[in-house]
Formats: structure tokens, C-alpha cells, sequence
């Protein structure tokens, strides 16, 4: 079978590598580079956690994706998943379910009540007196590498074809076929179209409408040396347990600490550039000021 594949975010570059894996041919076209560092998915690092509270089969599923990138990381021969674990804050009272729930996914799980996550992550911002559960099956994805070894392994694969800076304008998929802003036409035995900001032009219009771009500022933080030692012991935690849903990612292999939260992200009308309105950076400056000891500009 030929796979003709429009976009070239994480989700076509996997699945093409899962595709020459299984002895398809596949042809990708990107209207950028291939990776484009423009993308959405092109990032320096990604948070990877199971939890999915009272929903066993999700969870499962994304215990299952902790394995899964272990096998990529094999097969692309290239580093890029930091097995950190991760801690969510959570209530008391909802705590051991949660471990349980981990446990019966077939993760590994533990929970920390606010004397022992204060004691053991005083320079993490969790609100006073928030408890959180560990599971070790977790980590960060440094989304770059991803992007990168995916691309050089298509690249050198003989059953792979990457077309960079060949636009897609239309996509057929009846007939299984690609039209190029060149005038050019990939034809195959099937299309996947990697749905993404630049894609709803490509959707029959009752999708597009569905199709919602949002926004998300983070702050991209240097950690002072002194600290660098607990920071770089510190899981990824997705929550803070704030009001706002504060979050962060630890610095692993060379990258810096990524903070945000769910009250920085945002409905977009369109696709914008990667620098935010200052009221959002700001936004988020006050809010790690109140949770991060000594956190500041």
C-alpha cells in the first residue's frame, strides 16, 4: 500500500515510521521544512503521564504509550524520552483511588501527602497543604528529538519519500489523492491528513467548523545554579493544585524549566505567531511569583 501523508507534525511523522515499519510505502509533503520548527508539534520538551481519574481504560492506554515511545526510542536509535515520572496534585480524599487506578494500568504509583511533597519538593510551588500521587511510568518527551529522528529515519528509508516545501492545497480522499499549490498531484491508496491549525481549509466544511485552534503562553525559565541540582530531580507535574491549574516542566537534558497554566490557554480565531500578547506573559509571571520560592523576572 502507498500512503500519501499531508502535513509533517508528530503525529504523520509517527505514524508514516509505524507505516514503513509495517512495509507500506508512504509519501509525506510538508508546505515547510521537514521538521518544520514552526509547527505545533515542534517544541523542546512534552509532558507523557497516564493518569486519567475514574477512567481505567484511558488510563491503560496511555500506560501502554509509556511503552510504546520506550520501543521508538529503540527503533530511531535516538534519546528523547526522560523517564522523570510525574506527580498531579489531587485531593486528599481522591488520592488512593488514584494509586489504584495507576496500579491496576500497570503503572507504578504512590501518594504523597502535603507534609511529604513539601518536604521533598519544597521549590516546587504546590499550594500549602496539596498532596499529589507519583507514577514512575511517566516523564518528558523532548519533542524536538522526536521530530527529528522520525524525519532522518523516513528520510534514509527506502520505502519513505518526504516532499518539504510543497504546499497542500486539497485532498481528495475518495481517490486517494493530494493536490500540491505547485500544481502538482501525490496519489496513493490512501490519504492521512494530520489535522493542525493550517488544515481547516483542507476539511469538508462541516469538520472545519469543529476544528478549534487554541493559544497556550508558557515562560521558558533559567534555573539558578544553586538549584539546579533540585530541579533536575523534580518530576514533570501537571498540576500545582492553584485555582489557575499552574503546571511545569522540569529542565532535563539541557533544557530550561517550562512553566504555564490551563487559565494561559485560550480559544485562537486564527494562527498566530510564537511570540504572545504581553498581558499573557505577565499573567503568568504572577502567578508562578505567588507559588515558586524567590521566583522572579
Amino acid at each position: 500500500m502507498r500512503v500519501v501523508f499531508a502535513g509533517g507534525g508528530v503525529i504523520s511523522l509517527l505514524t508514516a515510521v509505524e507505516c514503513v515499519s509495517a512495509g507500506h510505502e508512504v509519501v509525506l509533503a510538508d508546505q515547510s521544512d521537514i521538521p518544520f520548527t514552526g509547527a505545533t508539534s515542534f517544541d523542546r520538551h512534552r509532558v507523557l503521564r497516564a493518569l486519567h481519574p475514574g477512567d481505567l481504560a484511558t488510563t491503560a492506554a496511555a500506560v501502554g504509550a509509556h511503552h510504546a515511545w520506550i520501543e521508538i526510542e529503540h527503533l530511531l536509535s535516538t534519546a528523547f524520552y526522560e523517564q522523570s515520572g510525574a506527580l498531579t496534585a489531587i485531593p486528599a480524599a481522591e488520592a488512593t483511588a488514584a494509586r489504584d487506578l495507576l496500579n491496576a494500568a500497570g503503572s507504578k504509583a504512590e501518594v504523597f501527602g502535603a507534609g511529604e511533597l513539601a518536604a521533598e519538593f519544597p521549590h516546587a510551588g504546590f499550594v500549602p497543604g496539596t498532596g499529589a500521587v507519583f507514577e514512575s511510568h511517566a516523564g518528558v518527551l523532548l519533542a524536538d528529538r522526536v521530530l527529528t529522528a522520525c524525519a532522518g529515519w523516513l528520510r534514509w528509508n527506502a520505502g519513505a519519500e518526504l516532499r518539504p516545501h510543497r504546499k497542500v492545497i486539497g485532498v481528495d480522499a475518495d481517490r486517494a489523492e493530494v493536490r500540491l499549490a505547485d500544481g502538482g498531484i501525490l496519489r496513493g491508496d490512501a490519504v492521512l491528513l494530520a489535522a493542525g491549525p493550517w488544515s481547516r481549509e483542507l476539511l469538508a466544511p462541516a469538520l472545519a467548523r469543529e476544528l478549534v485552534l487554541h493559544r497556550q503562553t508558557m515562560l521558558y525559565c533559567d534555573v539558578p545554579p544553586a538549584d539546579a541540582g533540585a530541579w533536575a530531580a523534580t518530576p514533570a507535574i501537571t498540576p500545582l493544585g492553584s485555582d489557575g491549574g499552574a503546571w511545569l516542566v522540569p529542565p532535563v537534558a539541557g533544557t530550561p524549566l517550562k512553566l504555564s497554566a490551563a487559565s494561559a490557554c485560550r480559544v485562537g480565531a486564527e494562527v498566530g505567531g510564537p511570540v504572545s500578547p504581553p498581558w499573557w506573559r505577565e499573567h503568568l509571571i504572577d502567578t508562578f511569583s505567588e507559588l515558586i520560592p524567590g521566583f522572579r523576572r
